[in-house]
C-alpha cells in the first residue's frame, strides 16, 4: 500500500521549485501542431500535480519522458502529439483530465498520489482511453496502469557511497514524514550504510530524524545543524521542499571553510547538484552535493507510452521500476572512483538478487 506522502515528497525535492511562476498549459495553448490527425491514437497527455511541470522533480522528469517519446516517433508538442496540463490546485485535477480527453489525447498520465481519485474517475468516464497513475496503485480498472519505483535499491547504493566516503564516521538521514514511501529511502540507505561499514570494518554512527512534514525547511535546517554539529559529514534527505533547509545549512557551513573540510549533502528524486554550488572561505568555487538518488519517472512515462504506441498498453497492471531497468539510480556526481566501484558492484548484486534490500526500517 502506497503512502500519501509521496506526492508531497515528489513535488519538490528541489528547493528552487519554490517561487517559480508557471503558466498553465491547456489544450488551447498547445505548442507545435504539425502532427497529423492519424496520430491521435498515439497522443499522450500529462496532468501535473500542483508543483507544476518545472518542479525539478517528478513532473519535470515525467515531461522529459514525454519529449523523448515524441523524438522516438517524430511527434511534436500539441494536438495528436504530446502535451501537459498544469494544475494550480487540486480543484484543477478533474477538469484537466476532462480537457485532455476532449482534446483527443489517448493515453493520459496523472503524476502523484493526489491525482488517484481523478484518474479513477476519468478512467471510468472514458473506458476507451488509457490512464496511468504514477507513484500510486489503482486496482480493478482495466484501462489504468500503475507505475511505481524501487527507491530502496538506489538508496542502498547511496548508503554504500556515504559509508565509503565519510571521514568522521558519522552520517545523517533526514526524512519528511513517516510513511511507506519514505520508508523505502530510510530502509535502503540504512542498510547500505551498515553493510558497507561492516565490509570496511568501520564503526559508523547513523543519525536519523524526521521533520514531520515535507515543507518546513526551517525545521530541517535546525536538524541538519544539529547533525553536522555532531560531526556528521554526509547527510541524505528524503524530505521534499523541507530539504531546502539541508542545503541552506550545508552552504552556510561550507562558506566558512576551505574545500578540504566541507560537509556533504545527498540529493533526492532528481539531480540536485546545482543546489550545492557555493564559494569557500578562500573564495574558490565548489560544490557540496555528493550524489543524488534518482527516481526515473521519465523512464516510466516513456516506457508506458511506447507500449501504448505498439498497441500493448499495460492496462490493469502494476509496473515497478528498479535498478535493472534504470528506473532508479544514483548520479556519479563527486563520488570517488573507489566508492563508485563499490556502488556498481552493489548494484550488480542487487539486480542478481544476492543483496536483499528492505522496504521498511527495522524497529
Amino acid at each position: 500500500m502506497k503512502s500519501k506522502f509521496r506526492k508531497i515528497f515528489s513535488i519538490s525535492a528541489v528547493a528552487v521549485a519554490v517561487g517559480l511562476t508557471l503558466t498553465a498549459c491547456s489544450g488551447k495553448k498547445q505548442g507545435g501542431t504539425s502532427n497529423s490527425s492519424s496520430s491521435a491514437k498515439h497522443s499522450i497527455a500529462l496532468i501535473t500535480d500542483t508543483a507544476g511541470v518545472n518542479d525539478n522533480s517528478f513532473n519535470q522528469s515525467a515531461w522529459q519522458g514525454f519529449k523523448e517519446y515524441g523524438q522516438d516517433h517524430n511527434l511534436s508538442r500539441g494536438r495528436n502529439g504530446y502535451q501537459y496540463f498544469q494544475s494550480g490546485s487540486a480543484a484543477d485535477f478533474e477538469p484537466n483530465f476532462d480537457q485532455a480527453s476532449k482534446a483527443g489525447y489517448q493515453t493520459i498520465f496523472g503524476i502523484g498520489y493526489s491525482l488517484k481519485d481523478a484518474v479513477k474517475a476519468a478512467a471510468k468516464k472514458n473506458p476507451k482511453k488509457n490512464y496511468v497513475i504514477v507513484d500510486e496503485v489503482i486496482k480493478g480498472q482495466k484501462n489504468v496502469a500503475s507505475a511505481n519505483f524501487k527507491s530502496e535499491q538506489a538508496s542502498y547504493l547511496a548508503g554504500v557511497v556515504a559509508a565509503t566516503e565519510t571521514k568522521t564516521n558519522v552520517i545523517g538521514f533526514i526524512g519528511g514524514a513517516h510513511g511507506n514511501i519514505i520508508d523505502l529511502f530510510d530502509a535502503g540507505f540504512t542498510k547500505g550504510v551498515n553493510d558497507q561499514a561492516k565490509k570496511l570494518h568501520k564503526k559508523i554512527t547513523l543519525l536519523n530524524q524526521y521533520v514531520g512534514d515535507f515543507k518546513s525547511a526551517d525545521k530541517e535546517k535546525a536538524i541538519a545543524q544539529s547533525m553536522y554539529a555532531k560531526k556528521a559529514d554526509i547527510i541524505f534527505h528524503a524530505s521534499g521542499l523541507a530539504g531546502n533547509g539541508l542545503f541552506q545549512e550545508a552552504k552556510s557551513i561550507n562558506q566558512t571553510r576551505t574545500g578540504a573540510k566541507k560537509v556533504w549533502a545527498i540529493g533526492v528524486d532528481s539531480d540536485q547538484s546545482h543546489l550545492g554550488n557555493y564559494k569557500t572561505k578562500d573564495g574558490k568555487k565548489d560544490n557540496f552535493v555528493l550524489t543524488s538518488v534518482i527516481t526515473g519517472v521519465n523512464v516510466a512515462t516513456r516506457d508506458i507510452s511506447n507500449r501504448a504506441y505498439e498497441g500493448k498498453f499495460p492496462g490493469g497492471q502494476q509496473l515497478v521500476y528498479g535498478l535493472k531497468t534504470n528506473g532508479v539510480s544514483i548520479k556519479r556526481g563527486q563520488i570517488s572512483a573507489k566508492a563508485w566501484q563499490y556502488s556498481r558492484k552493489a548494484r550488480t548484486e542487487i539486480i542478481k538478487g544476492n543483496i536483499k534490500v528492505p522496504i521498511h526500517p527495522s524497529k
